[in-house]
């Protein structure tokens, strides 16, 4: 029998990795730990720079977007967040597509009236607005060549988004890039005039419309004089509208110039009045006209314009209406059907498209002659704080009273609600914030006649976002 020595002290070394696969491996550990954090980085990244469409977290002043409080969240917010855009920022134009309607109770409520490409030159603080005709001849698919103020009505008619396909039709007739559109017909026009205190126009020539349309059908007389002349909704209304005045005002070419004149009007209105400028204002506005605007933009969108909106130049307008003059791109025509149309001279729309796309260049530059804006009365009374008004009383409907009053003066109201706990003996205006709001408690007290106090009472419980409380209590007498 063979014998086997074992030698307990001998061990067999295991296979090692070679240095060479060592380092490959180390490689691959690292680029895997790379890649797992930047796609963290990115994920958040995109979570944090989604558009912020809550009203309360705009500042009023600025209308930038509010910085967080505490220094993690900033420390966050600074690593994280970019800046937000719109479309068309980083090539230097973005485009805005905007559609007037008649809506309900106008002939034609579908028929777009007004048809303008707003375009802004960021870098310059240019603005350029292009005019395009309604009689404008355009391909619609399954419809042929007809007047572009058709597009959105058959874009419904074939259960698509009207203003959306309008958009379409225009951005692919002019190849120019549309990203967004508003829509608002007469109603919201009006109330929109009316809700910042009317408008300063310089009318350039005195004319009569013998034509201008009603409700009914008919017709009634309308008449401008020349000169400045302050107007409210229904005014204003007309005197973009007009199209049978007389005095070189019979034409959509000058109806279209008219247009123009509202439009940098309304935006020397809203910018040179903060009250009109606050975020939470205007997302009240586009509450009550959910029924009359009809838009891709958000919120964001709209704060961010408004924001580039104190930055844009309107001493130097760049306007374009184009028309069938003898220096015109358009010529008219009839169609097999006897319809009236305008077509672009050349037969093709390269020269135009062109003209669009260097607007900023050769378009016509003419002196801004906005008049100045006459201010709302309530101006000085903006209270810049998130405010809640609480009924501690058993008086129905006495904190919404309150915030009428205070709203018709300029102060706008976050949250009206009752007190949990009732009735309450005495009523007071709180900072629950934390911060020095001593000039805000200050006004509040002035237009309320209620005291400042510190610690609230028992039970008494607010919104999470407010910063300032007012608690109507039995004592209180509020004028």
């Amino acid at each position: 029998m063979e014998e086997r020595h074992i030698n307990f002290l001998h061990r067999e070394e295991p296979d090692l990795p070679t240095p060479r696969e060592t380092k490959k491996w180390r490689v691959f550990l690292i680029f895997a730990i790379i890649a797992f954090v930047l796609s963290v980085y990115w994920t958040i990244k995109v979570m944090f720079n989604q558009p912020n469409n809550d009203p309360m977290a705009y500042d009023p002043t600025t209308l930038e977007p509010k910085q967080p409080e505490g220094f993690f969240k900033k420390v966050t917010n600074y690593v994280f967040t970019d800046q937000y855009k719109l479309e068309g920022y980083n090539e230097d134009r973005i485009n805005l597509l905007l559609l007037g309607i008649g809506g309900e109770g106008h002939d034609g409520p579908m028929l777009t009236d007004t048809i303008i490409i707003a375009s802004i030159k960021p870098s310059t603080g240019q603005i350029a607005l292009i005019s395009i005709p309604r009689d404008l001849s355009v391909n619609i698919p399954d419809v042929g060549y007809t007047k572009v103020n058709h597009a959105a009505y058959y874009g419904q008619k074939a259960s698509k988004d009207g203003p959306a396909y309008a958009d379409e039709i225009l951005s692919k007739t002019l190849d120019i890039d549309l990203p967004y559109y508003a829509q608002i017909d007469f109603q919201a026009f009006s109330e929109i005039i009316d809700y910042v205190g009317g408008v300063t126009v310089n009318v350039d020539r005195a004319f009569t419309d013998t034509q201008y349309p009603t409700q009914n059908e008919g017709f009634q007389t309308i008449n401008f004089t020349k000169g400045q002349q302050n107007m409210d909704g229904a005014t204003a209304l007309k005197f973009t509208r007009s199209r049978h005045g007389n005095n070189g005002e019979g034409s959509d070419f000058a109806r279209a110039k008219r247009q123009q004149k509202i439009i940098f009007a309304l935006k020397a209105k809203i910018m040179s009045a903060s009250t009109l400028a606050n975020p939470i204002r205007i997302n009240k506005i586009i509450e009550s006209l959910t029924k009359h605007v009809y838009t891709n933009l958000q919120f964001a969108d709209i704060m961010y314009l408004l924001k580039l909106s104190r930055q844009l130049s309107t001493d130097q307008i760049i306007t374009a209406v184009f028309d069938d003059g003898p220096n015109g791109f358009l010529r008219a025509i009839m169609n097999a059907d006897g319809v009236y149309l305008l077509e672009p001279k050349t037969g093709n729309y390269d020269e135009i498209n062109n003209y669009i796309k260097n607007i900023f260049t050769v378009g016509d530059t003419r002196t801004g002659d906005t008049p100045a804006q006459t201010l709302p009365p309530t101006e000085t009374k903006l209270i810049s704080a998130n405010i809640e008004i609480q009924n501690g009383t058993w008086t129905a409907g006495l904190a919404a009273q309150i915030r009428k009053n205070l709203e018709e003066k300029g102060v706008i109201i976050n949250t009206v609600s009752n007190a949990e706990e009732r009735p309450q003996t005495n009523g007071g205006i709180y900072n629950i914030s934390g911060k020095d709001m001593t000039d805000q408690l200050q006004k509040l007290q002035t237009e309320l006649n209620l005291p400042i106090k510190q610690d609230l009472p028992a039970g008494i419980k607010t919104a999470t976002n407010t910063e300032i409380l007012v608690l109507i209590g039995e004592d209180n007498k509020i004028e």
